[in-house]
């Protein structure tokens, strides 16, 4: 499990960074760092359950949001045929930029879950 927290710790902070000359940088980039952080405290066998949990709440609500706003996934999905998300990187339509969003979202949600899941393996081998 470090070997994958450190490969998702620095991917997750070269998301952050890509995220400078986003539109909303400022919502984005405290998201990719609040990932990068809980995966470099997982290598280091630091674990808090409740910063999982709070993580995954957020970014299941904000992933909820974006699926269904009325330019989000199932706009992307319904009325525009899940066209290509990367023809790309400028997105220039609206239903591309939430999609895009909605599916960073689901890696975090992922890496997130896996972890806590892991995380509670660990603490019962220890009681």
């Amino acid at each position: 499990m470090k070997i994958f927290n450190l490969i998702f710790c620095v991917l997750f902070v070269l998301f952050a960074a890509l995220q400078y000359n986003d539109p909303d940088p400022y919502i984005w980039m405290p998201i990719y760092l609040y990932s990068a952080t809980l995966c470099y405290l997982a290598a280091q066998k630091k674990f808090y359950p409740k910063a999982y949990l709070l993580g995954i709440i957020v970014y299941a609500a904000y992933a909820a949001y974006l699926f269904f706003d009325k330019t989000g996934v199932l706009d992307w999905f319904s009325e525009h045929g899940a066209e290509s998300m990367v023809q790309t990187m400028k997105a220039e339509k609206p239903w591309i930029e939430e999609s895009r969003e909605f599916f960073g979202l689901v890696i975090l949600i992922v890496v997130i879950g896996i972890n806590w899941v892991y995380m509670k393996q660990v603490v019962k081998k220890k009681e």
